[in-house]
């Protein structure tokens, strides 16, 4: 099964608010990594001191780093319409949503399927569902999380795990599974938008 596991690394929890400062997106084909996107992003704003704690990330790597609207559209096309795994997609989706609706821009076209919600129902009886309880219990290789390229990778390998266990890579039966909708970027881009006016 072909797909991407994406992660991002933010300036803080609130997608209208805070900002993305990493983004990586991983792209798997027959149970290996064939390429992968990644590029830290200029926020604008400051990163918390807090936030650094958590991903490593200061504001000076950002400094001369691209901005959102600049990454967008390279990012989508990467994604194409690939299956997007994510572990709590929703923080992901959402903060992705947030800039593609706010500058216009490209988006990818596959469905966004949530990793927590299917190891939930895959694994049960684990004391929680975090990335790094997971990766641990499945003996997930790593090196250090909370850094996106590497959370994008592992949560790429849970994915791996879970539609083995099922039996399945059919993703209507995977949306069923996680009790959870697929979630969709919305399609806002238009290349010329001159065009709009005819």
């Amino acid at each position: 099964m072909n797909f991407i596991a994406l992660d991002l690394e933010t300036t803080g929890t609130l997608p209208y608010v805070d900002h993305i400062v990493e983004i990586a997106a991983v792209l798997f084909k027959s149970n290996e990594v064939s390429e992968v996107f990644q590029t830290l992003v200029n926020p604008k704003m400051e990163i918390s001191p807090e936030a650094t704690r958590i991903n490593g990330i200061t504001n000076q790597m950002v400094q001369s780093q691209p901005v959102i609207e600049e990454v967008l559209e390279s990012f989508a096309d990467f994604c194409s319409d690939y299956l997007i795994v994510a572990h709590n997609a929703t923080f992901d989706f959402q903060f992705l949503k947030s800039a593609i609706e706010k500058y216009k821009s490209k988006a990818p076209l596959g469905e966004v399927l949530d990793t927590y919600s299917l190891a939930k129902k895959a694994l049960p009886g684990l004391s929680n569902y975090k990335l790094g309880t997971l990766v641990k219990h499945l003996k997930i290789e790593h090196n250090t999380l909370h850094r996106a390229e590497q959370d994008a990778r592992c949560c790429g390998q849970l994915f791996q795990k879970i539609i083995n266990q099922l039996r399945t890579t059919n993703v209507k039966q995977l949306v069923q599974f996680s009790g959870k909708s697929a979630l969709k970027f919305p399609q806002v881009y238009h290349a010329h938008p001159q065009l709009q006016l005819l």
